[in-house]
Formats: C-alpha cells, sequence, structure tokens
C-alpha cells in the first residue's frame, strides 16, 4: 500500500510540473507581441533593431523637422541630443504634440526610419516620459523645467 502512496504523489508531482512548464511557456508565447522595448535614438543608431521588432522610442521633437502633408502623412526628426532618428507616421497627431518638446511612440525601424504606429506626447507644461528624461540625462542634455523636481 506504501508503494502506491508514493507512486501516486510522484505522479501528482509529474503532472503538476509539466502543467506549470506548459503555462509558463503559453503566457511567454501569449506575451512576445506585448513587450516593446524603450531605446534612445543613440541606441537606435548605434544598435539599429531588426525591422520586424516593434519598440518604443523617445525624445525630443527636432525643431524644424515636422513636415505634415494634407493626407496625414506626417515626418519629423526625434532626438536625445546626440543622435538623430528619423521617424514617419499617418494619423493625427496629440494636441500636445509639439517641435522641441518630448515624445514617445511606438513603432519599427526600417530602412533607416522609424515607422510609428502610435505618437504620445507630454500631458502637461511639465510632464516628460521617464525613459525619455533618462536618456536625455545619459547624454547631458537634460534640463529640468523651471519648478520642476528631477
Amino acid at each position: 500500500m506504501k508503494g502506491l502512496k508514493k507512486q501516486r504523489r510522484i505522479q501528482i508531482i509529474a503532472v503538476a510540473v509539466v502543467a506549470l512548464a506548459l503555462s509558463t511557456a503559453l503566457i511567454g508565447y501569449a506575451l512576445r507581441d506585448g513587450i516593446n522595448f524603450f531605446r534612445s535614438p543613440t541606441q537606435v543608431t548605434e544598435t539599429p533593431p531588426g525591422p520586424n521588432e516593434t519598440f518604443r522610442i523617445g525624445g525630443l521633437v527636432e525643431e524644424g523637422s515636422l513636415i505634415v502633408n494634407e493626407d496625414e502623412q506626417i515626418a519629423f526628426n526625434v532626438t536625445d541630443g546626440n543622435a538623430v532618428v528619423a521617424v514617419t507616421y499617418t494619423g493625427i497627431l496629440p494636441d500636445l504634440f509639439k517641435e522641441g518638446e518630448g515624445m514617445v511612440g511606438t513603432g519599427k525601424y526600417i530602412n533607416g526610419v522609424f515607422q510609428a504606429s502610435e505618437i504620445l506626447a507630454k500631458h502637461d507644461e511639465t510632464y516628460m516620459p521617464v525613459e525619455v528624461i533618462d536618456a536625455l540625462k545619459e547624454q547631458g542634455v537634460y534640463q529640468a523645467p523651471n519648478g520642476a523636481d528631477s
């Protein structure tokens, strides 16, 4: 009788291990497209990602680079003060999107151009995404707005 209990216990543990491994694999498979890594323009130019990799890029919209066509085709450059990456986007830009201001875009880097599927801009006078601030600080070009703690 003791042998049967021991065998049953081993079978239950084996089934639990297989179920855990299977559920971990399914969760990883489901999240593979939902994880977007952040990169600064310097990181993108130094180590360009593959054309099928979706990621986020952030920095400041370069002054004088914003071009908006009538058919909602938008082109501009994003910079971290060290490197510049060309960005294209089709759609309507957020109301607070301006040259010289912070932005974060999600998309793919194809043939030297970041093709954005989503563009986010700051939401008030002092906000800038943490990733953008960190990247700008790394380059030594970040200046905190007046009255803002950083």
